[in-house]
């Protein structure tokens, strides 16, 4: 490993005494320098979750090495481990539809640096965001939707996914219903935004549901896509408060704001190894 080097370790294991000690041990005999840990050990699973950045010394051994040798480690604890290195960027592929505030708030955050990230595709099955997208740079993708021949859509999009060789999938109100193959190829990297209520409304216009319902509170999820839909393993929510004097307009606009700071959110946790599965559940090291 090069000494300019920093990397991120994330470790899911059963929960035991001595997996800190081992870890830290490890990286300390081979001239790694931490600089960020955070652990959980959950009460019900009795499962383990670690994630460490720690930056390559002079002495540390080569990848393939530091691998080779961490694997006894891992063994001995029945470890599910990731080594990331943190000078290559993650490629994300963002879906897209006719709504395209979530698309340009994590343009802009690319864009500004805040997104450790690089954007190879913007698929979409309109035409309307082509050319904000190619502002950027980005090469941009409309593969319309036959209602007779979905499945052939659905392979043109996961043809770019695979051929730019994405990291992660996001999408970013892309209103189109994934196929459980899709979903299965995608499992773990791919995230979906959508709007959460207290009730939940589903369907067309779901602000304006909401008004009709005088409902107090509006707000978003982020989650993992799986094949049941909405129903993935949540990254991040938020919600805020209303009130009677809204409108549907002041609903939309108040919840648009909150899938844009929700889905960022779970973007940038997501490609800095922050989020572990813990079965259908997230732990999050923010």
């Amino acid at each position: 490993m090069s000494d300019k080097n920093t990397f991120v370790l994330t470790i899911t294991c059963p929960d035991t005494v001595g997996i800190v000690a081992a870890v830290s041990g490890f990286l300390t005999q081979h001239d790694c320098f931490i600089t960020e840990a955070a652990q959980y050990g959950d009460p019900l699973s009795r499962r383990f979750f670690c994630r460490i950045v720690f930056a390559a010394g002079a002495l540390t051994p080569t990848r393939t090495e530091f691998e080779k040798m961490f694997a006894i480690v891992a063994e001995r604890f029945q470890m599910i481990w990731t080594l990331h290195d943190l000078t290559k960027k993650p490629r994300v592929v963002i879906l897209v539809s006719k709504f395209g505030h979530c698309l340009v708030d994590l343009l802009h955050r690319y864009h500004t640096g805040q997104l450790n990230i690089e954007i190879p595709a913007v698929i979409s099955n309109h035409p309307e965001m082509r050319s904000i997208v190619e502002w950027h740079g980005i090469p941009y993708h409309y593969f319309a939707v036959d209602k007779h021949d979905k499945a052939g859509q659905e392979a043109r999009v996961m043809e770019v996914i695979d051929r730019v060789g994405a990291d992660l999938t996001v999408l970013a109100r892309y209103m189109q219903i994934l196929s459980s193959d899709m979903c299965t190829r995608l499992q773990g990297r791919a995230i979906n935004i959508h709007h959460s209520f207290l009730p939940s409304f589903k369907g067309a216009k779901p602000y304006h549901q909401a008004h009709t319902r005088g409902v107090k509170i509006i707000g978003a999820t982020a989650h993992y896509v799986t094949p049941d839909l909405d129903e993935g393993p949540i990254i991040e929510q938020s919600v805020e408060r209303v009130d009677h004097t809204h409108t549907p307009d002041d609903l939309v606009g108040i919840g648009r704001d909150i899938e844009n700071l929700v889905l960022g959110r779970a973007v940038r946790w997501h490609v800095e190894h922050r989020v572990l599965l813990n079965g259908s559940k997230t732990v999050v090291f923010k």
